[in-house]
């Protein structure tokens, strides 16, 4: 009897042994995949200057659909100082800062025109010539144009694949602003404005990044502007 008392001790103990060691594993691998998941991508990405292809342009440009249109087929507004073949392409260079810097503010400089009215943001991109008069970007805490309070830019990815939020950001033009964020300031995503969406690969830090922003209010309200960023991220803030 003692015998086979020790034997069943020595198999209970062993049950146990190996029951903790699948809970540890089950715990591990929980852990991993959620460390795997949505990342958020804190630091500068850094843009690549605008070029013209056959196709339309690549790089970081912009574009303006007139109202009524649409994101796939426009129409688009020419504008006549671009350096694209398609005038409809904005090409836009990156500016002091080398490009958009997530988690903080890159703010409007005071003053933020000249006296022709140009803009002088010109952190994230340079001013570009936009209808005679130069257009700047900048992300403030307070939007220019609504006077809300809008949360820092913020990026992440998971699977490749990008989302955030650009609430801040504006652009300035002939000393009026435009939200051109996504969603609005008030939440919300009028007419074609569509999500921060893109594309981002971990191992090269090469990402796309686009979104649609209906102008509210002012000249050009109803028309809607599509922004497409390109370049590499760099980490840290």
């Amino acid at each position: 009897m003692r015998k086979r008392d020790t034997i069943v001790a020595v198999v209970v103990g062993l049950s146990v042994v190996v029951l903790a060691g699948c809970s540890s594993s089950s715990t591990a691998t929980s852990t991993t995949a959620t460390a795997a998941g949505r990342q958020a991508l804190v630091g500068t990405f850094r843009l690549t200057a605008g070029t013209s292809t056959a196709s339309g342009a690549t790089g970081t440009y912009f574009r303006m659909i007139q109202p009524n249109g649409t994101l796939a087929s426009g129409p688009y507004f020419d504008n006549p100082d671009s350096t694209a073949t398609d005038k409809s392409y904005t090409l836009q260079v990156p500016g002091t800062a080398g490009g958009l810097v997530t988690d903080r503010f890159q703010p409007n400089p005071s003053p933020a025109f000249d006296a022709s009215g140009n803009a002088l943001a010109g952190a994230i991109v340079a001013p570009t010539p936009f209808s005679a008069i130069a257009f700047g970007i900048s992300t403030d805490a307070t939007d220019p144009q609504t006077g809300k309070s809008v949360p820092a830019p913020s990026i992440s990815f998971e699977n490749g694949k990008i989302t955030g939020q650009l609430e801040s950001w504006t652009a300035s033009w002939n000393k009026l602003y435009f939200n051109q964020g996504s969603p609005k300031p008030d939440g919300t995503s009028p007419g074609l404005t569509s999500p921060v969406s893109g594309t981002y690969d971990s191992a090269t830090h090469a990402f796309v990044i686009t979104w649609a922003s209906e102008i509210v209010g002012g000249p050009f309200n109803g028309f809607t502007g599509y922004w497409h960023l390109q370049g590499t991220f760099a980490p840290g803030n």
